[in-house]
């Protein structure tokens, strides 16, 4: 079986819980050949041998464990070859999250942290203080945001992706389409840093649950209109206007308790 020179997975050092393959990583008898950052991996933190056990999966697909059979080479041409067992169900998704489009940057270092914490979809919507040159960067393209994506599951040591859509009119998505998408969730949140707004409340166990979280400069009124208007309640963390990636961590944070 031949082994990738490289492989574009996860950025250099991330932390991973559980290394993950293609499903067109695997041959037909079960087996899956690696290079790149994933071998690295195996080698140097994992101290990894022949007949050594590690946690793998399938993105997509289940989870279980690979044995080791072969490593060859060293460093950038190290190429491991292990036997797969992938037999368990993942962790599921239990939360959706709209999300107003944040700096290149932030979204970049946010996305990892989301996939990690159980988001299921995520559409990036353009509220009114999202400025325009956002859209244009090229975090947005599959090939720059899918491996962040990858790397926050392997963090927790699940597989299944979350979905990303963008939507750059905020108001006509949310009146022509958010229904029909999110009809089956009925706790819905609205991040907001009011003082007024309502504390976090006990949700029901197992509900999935929705979060809106608006830019830095928070949502217009009108914005706030129409996200009540479908049934969102309010949730703070205090009056403190807050950076995104603090914002969606914290509140999602909250909820999974």
């Amino acid at each position: 079986m031949l082994c990738p020179e490289a492989d574009g997975h996860i950025a250099s050092g991330p932390q991973v819980n559980r290394i993950l393959f293609e499903p067109g990583e695997i041959g037909p008898d079960g087996r899956v050949a690696f290079g790149g950052v994933r071998a690295a991996h195996v080698a140097e933190v994992l101290h990894g041998e022949p007949g050594q056990t590690i946690k793998t999966g399938v993105i997509g697909g289940p989870v279980g464990v690979s044995t080791i059979e072969q490593m060859e080479g060293a460093g950038e041409s190290l190429c491991i070859t292990a036997a797969t067992s992938h037999d368990t169900p993942p962790l599921m998704p239990w939360c959706d999250m709209i999300l107003a489009m944040p700096r290149p940057r932030v979204f970049k270092r946010l996305l990892p942290q989301l996939a990690a914490m159980g988001v299921g979809r995520l559409v990036l919507v353009g509220a009114e203080k999202v400025e325009k040159c956002y859209w244009s960067a090229g975090c947005l393209d599959e090939s720059e945001y899918r491996p962040l994506l990858v790397e926050g599951l392997m963090q927790a040591g699940t597989s299944i992706l979350p979905e990303l859509r963008v939507e750059k009119n905020f108001r006509r998505y949310m009146e022509t389409a958010f229904d029909d998408e999110f009809s089956g969730v009925q706790e819905r949140y609205l991040a907001h840093p009011d003082a007024s707004a309502s504390a976090p409340p006990h949700v029901r166990g197992g509900a999935r649950r929705l979060v809106a979280v608006g830019p830095e400069g928070g949502w217009t009124d009108t914005e706030l209109s129409l996200l009540e208007s479908l049934g969102f309640r309010r949730l703070s963390m205090g009056p403190r206007i807050l950076k995104t990636e603090t914002a969606a961590v914290a509140l999602l944070a909250i909820l999974a308790i």
